[in-house]
């Protein structure tokens, strides 16, 4: 049996109240679950970019992008790859200090291309931008120390080259 895969869907949307909700409405009557979403406007105000992250069955997922393509408010919507297109995140972790593990701690945020971002007597907030297994990598090894909380940004895409996303 095949295993599902994670998908990356990019769908540029008018800017318009109840964009979001139809869309949604559309992974879930096909029973896909969007495991993170991002959306922002573009450089046109009057269009917004969603990025959607989601697993599960590639049949399945046509039959999602067929049905959003046909959304009145839906302009374009496409699955990407790494091999086209580049993908990143942004991660904040709060994680616990306490005595010589702020010293290995910071090592390992320069190893890792992070960032410290506030400091006090007993926790650090630490931001990384990068691949998502860049950042599970960092998050898995940053646990071990007393991690307190960690958001994430869900990934931004842009197609490499010419052509738009």
């Amino acid at each position: 049996m095949k295993q599902d895969g994670i998908h990356t869907l990019s769908i540029l949307v008018a800017n318009k109240p109840g964009v979001l909700v139809r869309v949604a409405l559309t992974f879930a009557r096909r029973g896909y679950n969007i495991d993170s979403l991002v959306v922002s406007a573009t450089h046109n105000p009057k269009f917004s970019r969603m990025t959607v992250t989601a697993k599960g069955d590639p049949a399945t997922l046509e039959q999602i992008i067929k049905q959003l393509n046909k959304l009145i408010d839906v302009i374009h919507a496409s699955e990407h790859n790494t091999a086209t297109s580049l993908d990143l995140e942004l991660s904040l972790l709060k994680v616990r200090v306490a005595g010589a593990s702020r010293a290995v701690i910071i090592k390992h945020i320069r190893e890792h291309q992070a960032k410290l971002m506030d400091e006090t007597d007993d926790s650090l907030i630490i931001a990384q931008m990068g691949t998502t297994d860049e950042l599970n990598s960092f998050e898995s090894l940053i646990t071990k120390y007393g991690l307190v909380e960690m958001v994430r940004s869900g990934k931004l895409l842009m197609t490499r080259g010419k052509e738009t996303t």
